[in-house]
């Protein structure tokens, strides 16, 4: 039985070479395209690669004649199927050798299954090692061509002192190109500059300081790329309490074009999941520093599936390797070296590779000190080094090598000639240490060789124009922004957003206990507090300015927060152009709105009645109504500090100081108060909130209560309705006038 085995086995491999090997043979004419054929010629990396395997798998029940196997990725036989039968020309992979891979061992299928030897596709291969389920053709959707190139670029940092203003170089003349279907790696020691080229590259910083160009398509940085650019930011910015399915979902809902339906942009969200592996966390909040949440390799697919959830043409990252072990980071990486197979171009910063990552990047570029070490093809870059005399002493990974040189540390590495010659002859102590160059003498011979050998020729195939049509240049340089939604279809997604982010932390067991044991404690001490005489309206007096101060001074310091810790992922959307400000703004400040309005009703259910004051349906809802009104306007108080300073600590202090000052101008505890200052108490909400609460309970009663002429209160409400939108004009034009990002 076991022979039997062994030779269907061989059956099925000889049958499957020679399915290769025929539609292979088809004639070629001299340009590489076949003469039949639709002459369809492929990119660099072939954006459509059928990958199929065939290793010990196991077999479908319930006597399905299709078996599929399970992918292995040690063991892949890859060749352009479609692209063959249709007569296109091949890849520079597969034309420069075709390689095939088979592994059979321990392979047993019944007979019947193996009667079906047509060769399997990615389309029959419902499952994937890392998703566990079908992999879907998300990263081979056509995406617009953009080719990178920068010249001399140059960034400098101005550093103000005391009585001084000093500038430091942090970039000197990087020049450098990335194709479609490349991925190019920056790589270099701590501070060399890594992620501050990447920010320039990507257009998340636009300072005069910036010399130098960079062109997308021979074309400037534009509006228009924002909707063509993924940037993952080295940082995970997420919202904490969404689920996986939900943070996809509602990029899909902002980011994608107007043209897909909402099911469509749903479906989308559920492919980038599939494709990232992501299905079996995808009901998983994200989590952050206090909720326990997804893995770290998930958290990072999350954000990476963010960006290319738009397919962008050109996709920024900044180190997505950090903090993941050897397996995950090699995982991110394949994935994007799939990405760039598709048509994209892939830019992406990292600080110390294994050899196995290294060997995956198509071109490197080797920074040191702001400077240009190397630029070329990564499998090059050991071949440069060693024609300028620098050579590994051991057997060490290649990107060890690399960050060693950039270093300045020759430890382990043969030092050239004529390096050892210009540091003899400048005969400077400086210049040695333990009897080896000095670090700085080391940076300067490696520009200076890259000047002298390298950067003449790379920069003049800099100069070479794009074989583009002009109408895709056209399009890169437009300055047409393009909106993913409506102006009310962002507000509504936001509202959503913010309602579904925020209600953990508004019904948490320690906000709900703070407000009840609060409101538990005021019942008790004005328990069936007396109004028929007038020591009794003045203890009742005190409960009410105590409502006012206390619904007036707990929104201020919770709407602080608001915009100061949300600032990170605001720049980040607001760079991709995920909406407008106008429509954040809105939805983030009434989405509070709901949730904040929950706990001062139980408050109020427990100390109106526990303390007995007014027993009439209309004086409830005035007194909730009154409640609500100071709350709104404090709110916008704390947005306005919030927006305004955009520091926690700050903003605290300014927001006790003001609501501190609101209460003493107010004549509460003095009744004198000096003309220079009296005029703050019509600022304070605190003032018209205790005016309106009076009135509300003893308008039937008396006319004067505490200095007060007990009147309708329009007065007030007109001084509250201006301060809710008053305050939140003034924190508005705080955002914009900070320019977190482009506006």
């Amino acid at each position: 039985m076991e022979r039997a085995n062994t030779s269907l086995s061989r059956t099925k491999s000889e049958q499957l070479a020679e399915t290769v090997e025929a539609a292979f043979k088809s004639p070629m004419n001299n340009d590489g395209v076949s003469e039949g054929g639709s002459g369809r010629a492929l990119s660099g990396k072939s954006s459509k690669r059928l990958t199929t395997a065939a290793s010990p798998g196991r077999t479908t029940s319930g006597g399905n004649k299709n078996t599929h196997i399970r992918k292995s990725r040690s063991a892949q036989m890859k060749f352009e199927l479609d692209d063959v039968n249709s007569g296109a020309a091949l890849s520079r992979g597969s034309s420069a050798s075709l390689g095939f891979s088979f592994s059979f061992t321990g392979f047993n299928m019944p007979p019947d299954e193996i009667a079906d030897s047509m060769p399997f596709s990615d389309d029959d291969i419902p499952e994937d090692l890392e998703a566990g389920m079908r992999k879907q053709k998300f990263q081979t959707e056509p995406s617009l061509p953009i080719y990178l190139k920068f010249r001399d670029v140059t960034y400098k940092v101005i550093i103000k002192g005391m009585t001084s203003t000093e500038e430091k170089d942090i970039l000197n003349g990087i020049s450098g190109s990335v194709d479609p279907g490349e991925v190019l790696a920056l790589m270099g020691p701590s501070g060399s500059g890594k992620t501050t080229l990447l920010n320039l590259l990507g257009g998340r910083l636009n300072q005069p300081t910036v010399g130098g160009s960079i062109t997308y398509n021979d074309g400037p940085y534009s509006k228009f790329l924002k909707s063509r650019i993924g940037f993952v930011t080295q940082d995970d910015i997420l919202f904490p309490h969404l689920t996986v399915k939900e943070t996809l979902t509602y990029a899909a809902l902002l980011r994608l074009p107007k043209t897909l339906t909402k099911q469509q942009k749903q479906k989308r969200a559920m492919d980038v999941i599939y494709e990232l592996g992501l299905e079996r966390c995808q009901d998983t909040v994200i989590g952050g520093s206090f909720v326990r949440g997804v893995s770290g390799g998930e958290r990072k697919r999350v954000c990476i599936g963010n960006e290319i959830i738009i397919n962008p043409s050109i996709l920024f990252l900044d180190e997505p390797t950090s903090g993941l072990d050897s397996t995950t980071a090699l995982k991110t990486v394949q994935l994007l070296q799939d990405m760039a197979e598709g048509g994209k171009t892939v830019v992406t910063t990292i600080h110390q590779p294994s050899s196995r990552l290294f060997h995956k990047f198509d071109k490197l570029i080797l920074l040191g000190k702001g400077s240009l070490l190397y630029f070329g093809k990564s499998s090059e870059a050991m071949l440069y080094f060693s024609s300028i005399g620098c050579n590994p002493l051991i057997a060490m990974n290649p990107a060890e090598f690399l960050l060693d040189l950039a270093n300045g540390n020759i430890n382990d590495v043969s030092v050239p000639s004529e390096l050892e010659d210009k540091v003899q002859i400048g005969n400077s102590d400086a210049g040695k240490r333990n009897g080896k160059p000095s670090p700085a003498v080391v940076h300067e011979y490696l520009v200076e060789a890259y000047e002298t050998r390298v950067a003449v020729k790379e920069k003049k195939k800099l100069m070479v124009p794009i074989p583009l049509d002009e109408e895709v240049k056209a399009k890169v340089s437009s300055l047409k922004r393009q909106w993913g939604a409506s102006w009310w279809q962002q507000y509504t997604i936001l509202f959503c957003r913010g309602i579904k982010e925020r209600r953990h932390d508004y019904f948490s067991w320690l906000r709900i206990t703070q407000v009840l044991s609060t409101a538990i404690i005021l019942g008790l001490l004005w328990w069936n507090s007396d109004t028929n005489s007038l020591k009794g309206l003045q203890d009742q007096a005190g409960l009410l300015f105590f409502i006012a101060v206390f619904w007036g001074f707990f929104p201020v310091f919770t709407a602080i927060f608001t915009f100061p810790q949300e600032r990170a992922m605001l720049s980040k959307e607001r760079a991709a152009d995920m909406y407008r400000l106008s429509a954040y703004f809105l939805a983030r400040t009434t989405s509070d709105l709901p949730l904040d309005l929950v706990l001062p009703v139980l408050f109020l259910l427990v100390v109106y009645f526990m303390a007995g004051l007014r027993m009439s349906a209309a004086p409830f809802f005035l007194t909730m109504l009154t409640v609500f009104l100071s709350i709104i306007a404090a709110q916008g108080l704390g947005l306005a500090i919030g927006a305004t300073l955009m520091d926690l600590k700050r903003a605290t202090t300014l927001a006790s100081v003001t609501v501190m000052t609101f209460m003493l101008a107010g004549g509460y505890f003095v009744k004198r108060v000096p003309v220079f200052v009296s005029w703050i108490r019509y600022m304070s909400f605190n003032y018209h909130t205790y005016k309106l609460l009076l009135k509300v309970q003893y308008k039937h009663m008396t006319p004067v209560l505490n200095g007060m002429r007990i009147d309708s209160g329009l007065t007030e409400v007109s001084a509250l309705v201006a301060m809710v939108f008053g305050y939140r004009l003034l924190a508005y034009i705080s955002l914009r006038r900070m320019k977190l990002c482009a506006q």
